[in-house]
């Protein structure tokens, strides 16, 4: 299972950015895949996720961030509105083997993440 990201950069604050994620080796239409973010010094954070039931979002990113799938092409979206500051991050596409986004109704802890891309920085001035 392969992971790539692109579309990470420099943007000023209130910028648009949109992340995208490749994957090659992965059967992913019922599973579950999404951004994590991990600051400097901080804890990876789970930005947002999504399977074929439905899409999940961090609060901080609520109602700023769209999280989208193309499952002809195998690719994740990570479309970023209004960004801020805050929002200045590694951001890694990742996924669950053969899981779906919750588990008893709750979102997945991020060590259930089986794969991982190599990151895409965003950094927001």
């Amino acid at each position: 299972v392969q992971l790539v990201e692109s579309g990470g950069g420099s943007v000023q604050t209130g910028g648009s950015l949109r992340l995208s994620c490749a994957t090659t080796g992965y059967t992913w239409r019922t599973f579950c895949m999404g951004w994590v973010r991990q600051a400097p010094g901080k804890q990876r954070e789970r930005v947002a996720s999504i399977d074929n039931g439905r899409t999940l979002y961090a609060d901080s990113v609520k109602g700023r961030f769209t999280n989208t799938r193309d499952t002809t092409r195998n690719a994740l979206y990570l479309q970023m509105d209004n960004l801020r500051p805050e929002d200045t991050a590694m951001y890694y596409c990742a996924a669950l083997g053969g899981l779906g986004c919750t588990a008893d109704g709750k979102w997945r802890e991020i060590r259930d993440y089986a794969f991982w891309g190599q990151g895409t920085q965003v950094t927001v001035s």
